[in-house]
């Protein structure tokens, strides 16, 4: 049985920084695309950034140059590092796998999801 399972979330102020992880367990996922995506309430989930087994990354723009996506791929693992946090970056995020879609921006695009770690940030 595949799982994802996401950690590193919390409650942060306006400017510091976050890093999420997340964890796959059940299969290897170093020959796909691995993506980020965050979900506030009463929204659809909304692509936030995705990595290509070789390492390309692309984001969504409003995270540009303060996000950045990387993997690990002997320990099966993919990372959110997100500095200059805004409030406007409060959410739930999930990250999903298995895709071979470039760039896979869409939620469809993905076969599995982790159960998300919440995000706020605020002063």
């Amino acid at each position: 049985q595949v799982q994802l399972v996401e950690s590193g979330g919390g409650l942060v102020q306006p400017g510091n920084s976050l890093r999420l992880s997340c964890a796959a367990s059940g299969r290897t996922f170093s020959g796909n695309n691995w993506g980020w995506f965050r979900q506030v309430p009463g929204k659809g989930r909304e692509f936030v950034a995705t990595i290509r087994w070789s390492g390309v990354t692309y984001y969504t723009d409003s995270v540009k140059g303060r996000f950045t996506i990387s993997r690990d791929n002997a320990k099966n693992m993919v990372f959110l590092q997100m500095n200059n946090l805004k409030a406007e970056d409060t959410a739930v995020y999930y990250c999903a796998g298995d895709t071979i879609t470039w760039p896979a921006t869409r939620e469809v695009n993905y076969k599995y999801w982790g159960q998300g770690t919440q995000v706020t940030v605020s002063s």
